[in-house]
């Protein structure tokens, strides 16, 4: 659509603030600091599939212009000169960019006179800080609030027939998603726009404004402590800004949300996760291999004497792993170990209560499942040896149990590995049989979007869950491929949402 935001120009007197130490002596100099919200700005805008670009006038200095052209290479947009008569600048925009399908947006302060002689027709201007009475231009009060200004923008200009979808997550999250182009503010195919939202400004001005928010809440976790030996709503302390979230949707009940945060605790808990997936030994048909989650045994005293009689009641032969059970959102979560004797509990490094997991020798081959509402897509990857070979490495480490933190490595044995990359072809995966799992995974917590990690015992053909979490980045699939299929999820959980509230609504 041509009448939609498909450009944003930032002029210099928007990014660009001369601190007390007066003037630069050369590009790098720290005399020149970007405003406050600059770089937030400059962060969406780089993935928004929007063009973004830098500007300046007449009179800058070539330290000053030197240090925005900098800015312009790492936020990967460009820098363009626009003189007194603009016509030029306008020119090697137009030359640099092509037809943008749309509008470009000028962002300026209001006291920059350069803004008057914009064309009309081809600009439009936003003025930071202070509010003026021209009916051309749109008025902000600080950059942060920019992406939302272009979402209303563009939502208004396909008269409101899109779904504005707010999202939460941490930085490096965010980036992994927007970098593939899963993040974009104008309308995707099926008629989704993201807005990023931040807790800088007013939630509430951008809830109103958004339809459905997907959120990665366990980003936003400060603390979790176990209620009655499992996570519960109660026990988890969130950012402020997150807290503003919740209250925001507890007092919207109708209010949309994937997933709302009842449905992700227990993913949070390793505990729950394997009793649910005790269940899936029910799907068993016969003639097909077993489904089911590691045998596993909850721990909260590595010095119970009682301990090797449990694992054995729980079918678990050393050697074992050991993960918290807490799964995510604090810093230790991922703090686990291997074991090979029971001695090796004594003053084992691993937070408490903890879960006890059956060590499945699986070929060093993992397979990674990714649900994304109907679609279900999966990656091979490289995973840790086999017992035998792990057992050589406790010996070389002086018979200690093997620490490593899930999110940073995995322990492998580099003396025994299989020359070259390629996962081994032992293995015989029954993907029916896990697409059937994922579906009743999906149904049984209500998720929208989640992954879990598949591995298959060796000897026993067992298909073997050793890990569930909600709304990964499926990285590994490729962007054409999963990006719309991630669009589809959205749009398709938020329509089946919006059918059900209208449904209790008529009958009501």
């Amino acid at each position: 659509m041509s009448n939609l935001v498909k450009g944003v120009i930032l002029d210099e007197s928007e990014l660009l603030s001369a601190s007390e130490h007066g003037t630069p002596t050369n590009a790098n100099d720290s005399s020149f600091q970007l405003r406050p919200g600059a770089s937030y700005l400059l962060r969406k805008l780089r993935h928004s599939n929007i063009r973004s670009g830098i500007s300046y006038g007449p009179g800058l200095s070539p330290d000053k212009v030197n240090v925005l052209k900098r800015i312009a290479m790492e936020y990967s947009c460009e820098c363009f000169f626009l003189h007194a008569s603009m016509d030029g600048g306008v020119n090697e925009i137009t030359q640099a960019w092509g037809d943008v399908g749309g509008i470009i947006m000028y962002v300026v302060q209001n006291s920059k006179d350069s803004m008057c002689k914009l064309s009309s027709n081809w600009l439009i201007t936003v003025v930071v800080v202070t509010a003026g009475q021209n009916s051309s231009m749109l008025y902000v009060n600080k950059l942060e609030e920019l992406p939302l200004t272009i979402c209303c923008f563009n939502k208004k200009a396909t008269c409101n027939n899109v779904v504005v979808v707010g999202y939460v997550m941490k930085p490096s999250r965010e980036e992994d998603f927007a970098k593939r182009g899963a993040f974009p503010l104008y309308p995707t195919p099926n008629g989704l726009i993201f807005l990023p939202l931040t807790f800088e400004i007013p939630l509430s001005s951008q809830l109103q404004n958004v339809d459905v928010v997907l959120h990665k809440a366990t980003d936003e976790i400060i603390s979790i402590e176990l209620s009655n030996a499992s996570v519960s709503s109660n026990r988890i302390t969130y950012t402020k800004g997150m807290q503003e979230l919740q209250r925001f949707m507890e007092d919207h009940s109708d209010f949309l949300a994937i997933d709302p945060l009842s449905n992700i605790y227990p993913v949070l808990d390793r505990l729950k996760i394997q009793l649910i997936l005790l269940r899936l030994q029910e799907q068993k048909a016969k003639g097909r291999h077993a489904i089911r989650g590691a045998h596993f045994v909850k721990v909260i005293d590595f010095k119970d004497p009682g301990l090797p009689q449990r694992l054995s009641d729980a079918q678990l032969s050393l050697p074992c792993i050991v993960k918290p059970q807490v799964a995510c959102g604090v810093a230790d979560s991922h703090s686990m170990a291997i074991v090979f004797g029971t001695e090796d509990f004594k003053d084992l490094n691993v937070p408490l209560p903890a879960v006890v997991q059956e060590y499945v020798n699986h070929s060093s081959t993992l397979f990674k499942f990714y649900v994304l509402g109907d679609n279900i897509f999966h990656a091979v990857k490289k995973s840790t040896p086999n017992s035998g070979i792990l057992m050589k490495s406790y010996e070389r480490n002086g018979l200690r149990p093997i620490l490593f933190d899930s999110l940073k490595s995995l322990p492998i044995d580099t003396e025994n590995q299989n020359s070259g990359d390629s996962i081994s072809c032992k293995v015989d995966l029954d993907l029916e049989l896990i697409k059937d799992a994922a579906k009743w995974l999906a149904k049984t917590l209500d998720l929208t979007i989640f992954g879990f990690d598949v591995v298959i015992q060796e000897g026993t053909g067992d298909h073997v869950i050793v890990d569930l979490n909600y709304l990964p980045s499926f990285k590994e699939i490729d962007k054409d491929i999963a990006i719309p299929a991630f669009w589809d999820a959205i749009k398709l959980k938020f329509e089946a949402r919006k059918m059900q509230q209208a449904t209790i609504a008529s009958s009501s």
